[in-house]
Parts: C-alpha cells; structure tokens; sequence
C-alpha cells in the first residue's frame, strides 16, 4: 500500500506518516522506484496512533506502548500491565475532567436559555 492509500484510507497527511516513521511508530519498505510501501495492517496502526494522540500520549509513550498494545497477550508481564494500567488511570481521568467541563458548560447554556 503507497503513503497516498494509506494517508487517504486514514485520514491522516502523508506529512503525518513520515513524521511517525521519523518516530519509530510506524514502518515503510521501499519499492524500486523508491515509494514508500506499507504494510496491510498499516492504516488500522495510523487509526491507533491517532487515537493514542487524541488522548494525550506523546510520541514517545506512543512507541513505549505500542509493542506492548500489539504483543499476543501471553506476552504481556506484570510491568507492561502496570505501565498499560497507568496510561489507562490517567485517560480515565482526563474522561472525568472532560465531562465536567462539559456539564459546567451545559449548566452556563441552560442557564443562559431564555424562558
């Protein structure tokens, strides 16, 4: 699959994928003509990447993680699960934060309703 395929099918720019391959977060072989060439599995990859960023993780979590997030789970040890673990407290707290924003800004709208 070509960077264009990819950058369309996830919606990402294709300035994006070359950025996560400068960070280790994603792979690219090489046609002859020099192309990048993805792997199938490479849009579901960008889709989580994109995810994991929308939650606040910077690059380097991302690559911390990533290798665990995709190991069999017969893989997984007591310190992945912890590190996991951690990056899931700190989302879940981001998600109560964000929803009390949300409900202080519904309170503001309600309140500001006319009758």
């Amino acid at each position: 699959m070509r960077i264009g395929e990819v950058a369309g099918q996830s919606g990402v720019s294709v300035r994006s994928l070359r950025y996560y391959e400068e960070q280790g977060l994603l792979r690219s072989s090489r046609s002859e003509s020099g192309q990048r060439l993805y792997a199938p599995g490479a849009v579901e990859r960008v889709i989580l990447i994109q995810r994991l960023y929308a939650a606040g993780l910077s690059s380097r979590t991302i690559a911390e993680l990533l290798p665990c997030i995709e190991a069999p789970v017969e893989k997984y040890t007591p310190l992945v699960l912890n590190r996991l673990g951690q990056e899931r407290d700190r989302i879940d707290a981001q998600i109560t934060e964000l929803r009390q924003t949300r409900d202080k800004l519904e309170h503001v709208m309600l309140a500001a309703a006319p009758a």
